[in-house]
């Protein structure tokens, strides 16, 4: 067939101004990634345009009356099919006023899925809601045969804004990815690109990954995106994102990762709570392209704080969730030691630029409070084409690095002597044989710090590192540490920014 680019941009357009066409639309139109790529080019070349909200009724809907509306697993799109995957989908209502529009892909054709109330059960306190042909999904949500054989199990969604989560083997979910973030942390506001629409890859028979394509909408950017999806012990995604800047994009930020962090032993005496820590991640990991490994653990200020690592080519980085057992959170509910970490790493040279972090004050567990993400040094010019690609692992130690790792912080009143006392545990390694044959740096460009003590700490069989510093009349004070054998790196570097 003779499919001409131009055809099917004029078509696709008419689908968005015209819904009820898109939603009764039958037979299917040719489909490949190309065609993501100039839907983005041509919403790029246009103003941009807010969508439609859903119906009142549904933006009305109360938390508990959303929540009790679930999908049907037996309408899952290719439910009971040779198909290795399921897919769930989102109603709209409350958080979620917009709604994105989802097309399946197969032998290159792509077919619209439409809106079937049906498809969902919902409580008996749930009001009558208006359907019509121009209302969509507001997510999807993957699923496919993990550890259950002959049952299918959630591992990875779609849903809100540019947002998706993913969990590997035995997890649950807990921090989020995003397509693009938009000058996080600015004076004048964030701005939240949105998804606007999907198209799903039916998998052949035995085949292990699926591929979701999406394409978003920003008033600064455009972009069209390509997730090859492949679920496991970790739940890996290769992402080629294309972007298409409307203005110049002076504050982008790379492969956001967003999570919670409340407290931990480094500021657990603010919180009057029965656990011993709070928190979807506890640092950042950075493997930095001169090949250094920093761990910052992260942490919950009293005012906002943005920290910025200058880095050429950085090879990953990543917010993780090192703290495994239990007793690290005794939350039942929770399940904190489940949660998985987010590990980032670039395809190709991205150049000059920091992985930024932001932490932003919280009270409660419910606000994700941590942002990472890569900040290019050099804006993206309006009118441009932007490239990338990158690979997300989440699991539960998506990234191992060679150097023995920190596995926890605390921080407290020097109690025998001045100022503050911090104390770091390294994991057991067979560099640690002999303690005696280590040397340690500590240094902070703010304030006076002590030698540091090293001691073998028995419950774990590593090192722990202690050393105290006085702020004085500072607000923040930075630090860092790390283990040295025969003056080589025996640890990673720790670095953290005590703040008053």
């Amino acid at each position: 067939m003779n499919f001409s680019r131009r055809a099917f941009l004029a078509s696709t357009s008419a689908l968005f101004l015209a819904p009820t066409t898109f939603a009764a639309a039958a037979g299917g139109v040719p489909f490949n990634r190309a065609h993501v790529v100039d839907l983005a080019r041509d919403l790029a070349s246009r103003p941009f345009e807010d969508r439609a909200m859903v119906p009142q009724e549904w933006q009305d809907l109360t938390y508990q009356q959303y929540r009790s509306i679930r999908f049907r697993l037996d309408r899952a799109l290719w439910f009971e099919t040779d198909t290795p995957f399921n897919v769930d989908f989102f109603t709209p209502g409350l958080y979620f006023p917009r709604t994105v529009q989802v097309s399946t892909v197969e032998n290159g054709m792509a077919t619209p899925v439409t809106f079937d109330l049906s498809m969902f059960d919902k409580s008996d306190d749930v009001p009558d809601l208006p359907v019509d042909d121009t209302l969509g999904f507001s997510g999807l949500r993957l699923r496919t045969e993990m550890h259950r054989p002959g049952k299918t199990d959630e591992f990875c969604v779609w849903q809100g804004a540019s947002y998706f989560r993913a969990i590997g083997l035995h997890e649950v979910y807990g921090l989020s990815a995003r397509g693009l973030a938009l000058k996080t942390g600015d004076p004048d506001g964030e701005e939240f690109p949105e998804f606007i629409r999907f198209w799903l890859e039916r998998p052949e028979p035995g085949q292990r990954n699926m591929v979701v394509h999406a394409l978003m909408d920003s008033p600064s950017v455009t972009g069209a995106y390509r997730f090859n999806v492949t679920a496991g012990a970790d739940c890996e995604m290769e992402i080629e994102a294309t972007l298409f800047p409307r203005e110049d994009l002076t504050h982008v930020g790379i492969a956001p990762g967003t999570s919670m962090f409340l407290f931990d032993q480094t500021n657990h005496s603010r919180f009057d709570d029965f656990r011993p820590a709070v928190h979807d991640s506890d640092g950042l990991l950075i493997r930095n392209g001169a090949g250094e490994i920093l761990w910052r653990p992260l942490s919950n200020p009293t005012r906002l704080q943005i920290s910025s690592f200058v880095d050429t080519n950085p090879r990953g980085f990543g917010l993780l969730q090192r703290k495994r057992a239990f007793s690290d959170y005794a939350d039942l509910e929770a399940n904190y030691h489940k949660r998985p970490g987010l590990w980032v790493e670039p395809n190709g040279d991205w150049g000059k630029g920091t992985v930024t972090l932001v932490e932003i004050p919280a009270d409660q567990e419910i606000y994700d409070n941590i942002v990472a993400y890569w900040r290019p040094m050099d804006p993206y010019p309006a009118g441009s084409r932007v490239d990338l690609s990158y690979r997300l692992i989440w699991g539960e130690e998506p990234h191992r690095t060679p150097m023995p790792r920190v596995i926890n912080s605390a921080m407290g009143e020097n109690t025998f002597g001045e100022g503050r006392l911090a104390v770091i545990d390294f994991e057991e390694s067979d560099l640690f044989e002999d303690p005696e044959a280590m040397t340690v740096f500590v240094d902070s460009p703010h304030a006076a710090t002590s030698d540091g003590v090293l001691q073998r700490n028995p419950d774990t069989g590593g090192l722990r590192l202690a050393f105290s510093f006085e702020p004085g009349e500072r607000d923040h004070v930075e630090l860092r540490a790390q283990l040295l054998k025969d003056k080589q790196p025996a640890s990673e570097v720790w670095l953290y920014r005590w703040t008053a």
